[in-house]
């Protein structure tokens, strides 16, 4: 399975930017998607999941703000960023999580290879 980040870029404060990430591989399902951020010197942190069922969650720092949305038949994932602030400024991942694929009983999680998000003041 892999995971196809794309989006990101140089963006000033206020303004908006759209992730995608696409799964591909012999996947049957996958239960969760979600976006994560790591900015420099610091730790990699949840911004934003979509589960399978509908559920949410957002980070309290983008509430309002970032807007989550997938497309299950095509295993996308999409992050839509308004608002940009500089604290945005990170290198985002996606995330597949609970990914079902042919061959295999287990459930996996698979990762995203980062797409840079740079907001300037």
């Amino acid at each position: 399975v892999q995971l196809q980040a794309s989006g990101g870029g140089l963006v000033q404060a206020g303004g908006s930017l759209r992730l995608s990430c696409a799964a591909s591989g012999s996947i049957l399902s996958i239960n969760d998607m979600g976006w994560y951020r790591q900015a420099p010197g610091k730790q990699r942190e949840s911004v934003a999941a979509l589960g399978g069922g509908g559920s949410t969650y957002y980070a309290d720092s983008v509430k309002g703000r970032f807007t989550i949305s997938r497309d299950n038949s095509k295993n996308t994932v999409y992050l839509q960023m308004n608002s940009l602030k500089p604290e945005d400024t990170a290198v985002y991942y996606c995330a597949a999580l609970g990914v079902f694929t042919k061959g295999s009983p287990n459930a996996n999680t698979y990762w995203g290879q980062g797409t840079l998000v740079t907001v300037s003041s």
